[in-house]
């Protein structure tokens, strides 16, 4: 049985939520816009839910209870938490088309160019320890990777993602996992172009070091830099100068 009452009113003199719970419902939401959490499919439950974001049961209750508010999610009792159709089924019809052309990698690099930067510079601003530690271990799975002379697109895509989150930002996040096919075509790309004779695989590790240590360090000047040189990097080393003239 649906257990959602109608939504309360909120009242403009509200207590605004605290900015844990804030984190927590604004990535929620995320995942639940860019159908990881697909509609009707059951949430993880409130410990598992606080162990990946690193924070109480309380945080994590008070953020479920605002996504019942924006009609996102809905509880069976005795069965758990899940997401609504509506929304979240709209959202994903919002989404980006898939990569058809070379021009939609250029054109999603663009984009990263902008939007990253960002997300480097406000993760050093707003970085907790659990979202440190997610940037960490996907870190840690790009090394282990290019000392096994390989590259993997999902790594790569989970250390940007991992930024994208610790800058607490609900725009960049949803439009990041949104954008994610046309991501990892351009990091699969990318990837195989660092496994030719040219190499590579080794300077751009050392280029995600400097963007952890930078975040790390909470410089958010130096891993705006960092995270920019390594867009732009990757950029050139993807199209060697051949780019398309996107003019109309």
């Amino acid at each position: 049985m649906d257990q959602t009452s109608s939504k309360p009113a909120r009242s403009g003199g509200a207590t605004p939520p605290s900015p844990l719970v804030q984190r927590v419902h604004h990535q929620l939401r995320a995942r639940i816009a860019s159908g990881e959490y697909a509609s009707h499919s059951r949430l993880p439950g409130e410990h598992d839910l606080s162990a990946i974001y690193g924070v109480s049961r309380p945080v994590v209750r008070e953020a479920l209870r605002r996504l019942r508010e924006d009609g996102l999610i809905f509880s069976r009792q005795g069965a758990g938490t899940f997401v609504r159709g509506g929304e979240a089924e709209q959202g994903r019809a919002l989404a980006f088309a898939p990569v058809g052309t070379i021009a939609d990698v250029q054109r999603c690099y663009e984009f990263r160019l902008e939007v990253e930067p960002a997300n480097a510079f406000y993760a050093a601003k707003r970085h907790n320890p659990a979202a440190l530690e997610a940037i960490g271990s996907a870190f840690e799975l790009l090394r282990d990777t290019t000392h096994a002379h390989r590259h993997r697109e999902d790594a790569d895509y989970a250390f940007h993602i991992a930024i994208a989150e610790a800058a607490n930002n609900y725009f960049f996040l949803s439009s990041m996992q949104a954008l994610k096919d046309h991501i990892n075509v351009g990091m699969k790309l990318h990837g195989l172009s660092l496994l030719g004779p040219a190499g590579g695989l080794a300077g751009v590790l050392d280029e995600h070091a400097r963007i952890f240590a930078a975040i790390g360090a909470r410089d958010a000047e130096a891993a705006r830099d960092a995270m920019r040189m390594h867009i732009k990097g990757s950029y050139d080393r993807l199209f060697e100068g051949r780019v398309l003239d996107l003019a109309l």
